[in-house]
């Protein structure tokens, strides 16, 4: 690295060195070249090469995009992602063209109007129609390009619709857990980060009896095809942002401010497969803000599947109450009957919490081995 670092010292001096020497001809030669000391031979030289760098330039830029485009993610499986690709083309396409045409003028007017001997330049003081021109048009393109991209932000962030189903993803140093609402009709438990601990990672609050189907995973995310999703998010530390590339979800999950998301997948990963030809095609959840040393392992599966396997999968898993029993001492004495059927072996009301102390090391022992 040393050697590197001195080598560039080298050249950067030498630059300098040009620099200041061909500087020192520009002021020496301030008042102007006396007549006939330019070169017609180098002026056409110069403007030539002014051409031949641009239309090099224009094959190495259509190269360089052809070549990038095998790494380029496939189609959204969403279609606000779609949507969204949409307006990002377009608006890369005015700026291309308007890059292009720009860059074209200035190397051929380079070439064109090189020094010759006789020639004059003339000179346009005020020109109002072409300025005109030059305001009015890239006013308006400007002008659509923001209307547009504001209808866009506007639908994208509206409210979920109402038959939306719920998940909850957490952000944490580092891995991401996501809650599900369990079958008591898409609604998630309350939380509290109070009670957030080493049995209790996103801090569920048991006094809502809507928490006790709820269950958890950090390994994976399953949702329904084609169906509204609104993803609810959350940090515990830190500052994390979701990231679904493949279906354009992006949002930040802050501490102390959660967030939201709403979109709807209409590419199952089966057939996402099929699509790029790829038998271990997976989505994934990854996250796209710097969190700390363990930044690069905070990332989990996303399976999307039919309406009817997500279902039966939904009915497999157990809830966070049922696999990690000591959380039952949470539960208001009011409310235990209505939890007793989430816990395995529950006892009466009265000795709900000798039972779950009981029988708490072997379930959370089977927890860990999971």
């Amino acid at each position: 690295m040393i050697y590197v670092i001195a080598i560039l010292s080298v050249i950067f001096l030498g630059l300098a060195a040009m620099v200041v020497s061909r500087m020192s001809a520009v002021v020496k030669n301030a008042n102007g070249p006396a007549e006939g000391e330019f070169s017609v031979t180098s002026n056409r030289i110069n403007g030539v090469l002014f051409l031949i760098f641009f239309v090099l330039g224009i094959i190495g830029f259509v190269w360089s995009f052809l070549y990038a485009r095998q790494f380029f993610l496939p189609e959204a499986s969403s279609p606000h992602g779609r949507r969204t690709d949409f307006l990002f083309w377009l608006s890369m396409g005015v700026i291309t063209f308007a890059f292009v045409a720009t860059n074209a003028l200035l190397f051929f007017f380079a070439w064109k109007y090189q020094h010759k001997e006789g020639r004059r330049a003339a000179y346009y003081p005020e020109n109002h129609k072409l300025e005109l021109i030059w305001t009015v048009i890239p006013a308006v393109v400007m002008a659509v390009l923001v209307f547009t991209g504001w209808r866009a932000w506007r639908d994208i962030m509206a409210e979920a619709p109402e038959n939306a189903q719920t998940f909850e993803i957490v952000g944490k140093q580092f891995n991401w857990i996501v809650r599900y609402p369990g079958v008591d009709n898409n609604k998630l438990g309350a939380y509290n980060y109070k009670l957030i601990d080493n049995a209790n990672d996103t801090g569920i609050d048991y006094t809502d009896e809507a928490s006790f189907d709820d269950f958890t995973s950090t390994t994976e995310l399953h949702i329904p095809v084609n169906k509204p999703i609104l993803l609810k998010i959350r940090a515990r530390d830190v500052l994390h942002s979701v990231f679904i590339p493949h279906m354009r979800v992006k949002m930040d999950a802050v501490p102390g401010m959660p967030t939201r998301f709403a979109f709807t997948a209409d590419k199952t990963t089966d057939e996402m497969r099929n699509i790029t030809g790829n038998p271990n095609f997976g989505y994934e959840i990854a996250c796209t803000e710097v969190c700390g040393r363990g930044h690069f392992s905070m990332r989990i599966r996303l399976i999307v599947e039919d309406e009817a396997t997500w279902q039966a999968w939904c009915k497999e898993q157990k809830p966070l109450l049922t696999v990690t029993p000591e959380l039952a001492a949470r539960i208001p004495s009011n409310l235990k009957a209505k939890a007793a059927k989430y816990l395995d072996g529950a006892a009466p009301a009265d000795s709900t919490t000798a039972s779950v102390q009981q029988g708490g090391i072997n379930v959370a022992a089977t927890a860990t081995v999971r």
